[in-house]
């Protein structure tokens, strides 16, 4: 499966910045941002801000089983880089 990854960075309530990439079966500038929008909600995040300026397209990929089988459950997954819990 090829995923859509998108880049994002976050500001969160405690002022340091988060890094993680939204990833999606189907290039959606506006799912992503929800995708993003849930998952912060699921971390204690739900006032972050977050809009096409802070998650952006970047590329497409292959995915992991798990990643898949993610995606295909919730519609996405997040890939934690810098900052994330």
């Amino acid at each position: 499966m090829d995923i859509r990854v998108y880049d994002t960075y976050v500001t969160a309530k405690d002022g340091h910045e988060m890094h993680f990439d939204v990833y999606a079966e189907k290039k959606d500038d506006k799912k992503a941002i929800a995708f993003a929008k849930q998952w912060l909600e699921s971390i204690g995040e739900k006032d972050a801000k977050i809009t096409q300026d802070e998650c952006k397209f970047c590329h497409v990929q292959g995915a992991t089983p798990e990643q898949e089988k993610e995606i295909k459950s919730k519609g996405y997954f997040i890939y934690k880089m810098g900052g994330c819990p």
